[in-house]
């Protein structure tokens, strides 16, 4: 499931900065990532919250993949009919409020199913890694970097998602609720709780920062490696996660064996030392910061659901999985492309970027990040008193 799910995401994200440049809708570009992030805005609690309380969440991945699959082919086909840019953007809008709950859905879906999950989910979750990798080869392999019909292919891929989770038990949901729901809970608003809590309002509000700056990775990566000669950037681009794959499969010890504090430090530092790589401005030091990529986000998110799993109540978890996914994936990611996108345009002088004003200024912004990480996680055990909080860990 995750494979596939790797697949579908990656063969519509990582080439549609090119894809809308050769339709002549570049400036559209942080619009249309921006969409992810609106989109984890609006949807992920409703659906997290429907997951938790009334339909299995395998049974809403479903019907969601179908959706996005659908919206998928509408918008190569729209590409195709050089449709103006405002109609793609929405189009792409449409198809990102239902794709980005597709995240925390699978993650809750396989943690349900696990029963250790800091020593077995790095490496499940890293199917889904190598699915991405395989669609970027894909794209590139099929000459479909700046294609419309990458998205064709996504479309399809979604379809194959869909039929393949009727093969899987639907599961149950994990906390019936008795009485008339309030419109609170049914957009999964009540999950804010979580918040209450000093660690978990640490490791949220640390996940939401960093992706400020971490943003900039997918749209403006690309854009550097073309700058430098780089052809194929989609096939370039999975060599972050080759390391990811890698990384995921020793997390599991390295969450038994270090403290949390520090997994989450390591990965900050690496996301540090990735922008440091590419403001060197040259293909290797670029490729070598785009190979960091695996440590920064599999030490910096992979272990954030980790610690949501063993520290958040079973009933809570789809929802805190999808707070994960609004705080990190919307209000950090729509920041993050507002924000990376400006920055750029003032590293800019006219057609060319000083790259290394560009990077070395997001670098300050995680370096931020990581010094207000380290000063307030405390990492205490004590014996919970919410019914949101799980066994200290």
């Amino acid at each position: 499931m995750l494979f596939l799910h790797g697949m579908a995401l990656a063969a519509w994200f990582v080439p549609m900065g090119t894809v809308l440049q050769a339709s002549g809708l570049g400036a559209w570009t942080p619009f249309a990532f921006g969409a992810s992030a609106v989109a984890a805005l609006l949807s992920p609690l409703f659906f997290g919250a429907m997951a938790d309380r009334s339909v299995p969440p395998i049974k809403v991945l479903r019907w969601v993949c179908l959706g996005t699959g659908l919206l998928s082919l509408v918008t190569a086909y729209a590409l195709k009919q050089r449709l103006e840019g405002v109609s793609i953007w929405l189009l792409i809008q449409l198809q990102a409020l239902l794709s980005v709950p597709t995240n925390s859905l699978s993650g809750s879906i396989v943690l349900a199913r696990v029963a250790n999950s800091h020593g077995q989910f790095g490496a499940i979750r890293a199917m889904g890694t190598a699915g991405w990798m395989t669609g970027c080869w894909i794209v590139s392999g099929l000459h479909l970097d700046a294609s419309e019909n990458t998205f064709v292919l996504s479309g399809l891929l979604w379809f194959v998602l869909s039929a393949y989770t009727l093969l899987l038990p639907a599961g149950v949901v994990q906390s019936r609720t008795s009485g008339r729901l309030t419109l609170r809970q049914r957009f999964g608003l009540d999950a804010l709780s979580l918040l209450k809590d000093h660690d978990h309002r640490v490791i949220f509000i640390t996940a939401a920062l960093v992706a400020i700056p971490f943003a900039a990775f997918y749209p403006y990566t690309p854009t550097h490696m073309k700058d430098l000669g780089m052809e194929r950037t989609s096939a370039w681009m999975s060599m972050g996660q080759v390391i990811e794959v890698a990384i995921m499969f020793t997390i599991g010890s390295v969450m038994v064996d270090w403290k949390l504090k520090w997994v989450i430090l390591v990965g900050l530092f690496s996301g540090l030392t990735r922008y440091i790589f590419y403001a060197m401005d040259s293909q290797i030091p670029l490729m070598l910061g785009v190979c960091m990529h695996g440590l920064a986000f599999t030490f910096t998110y992979i272990s954030t659901q980790i610690y949501l799993a063993r520290r958040i109540a079973p009933q809570w978890r789809t929802r805190a999985q999808a707070l994960l996914s609004l705080l990190v994936g919307g209000i950090g990611n729509l920041t993050g492309y507002l924000v990376t996108g400006t920055w750029l345009a003032i590293c800019s002088d006219g057609s060319d970027v000083n790259w290394q004003q560009y990077w070395i200024g997001l670098d300050l912004l995680v370096l931020v990040v990581l010094i207000y990480f380290a000063i307030n996680y405390q990492g205490e055990k004590r014996t919970p008193t919410d019914p949101t909080t799980a066994k200290a860990a």
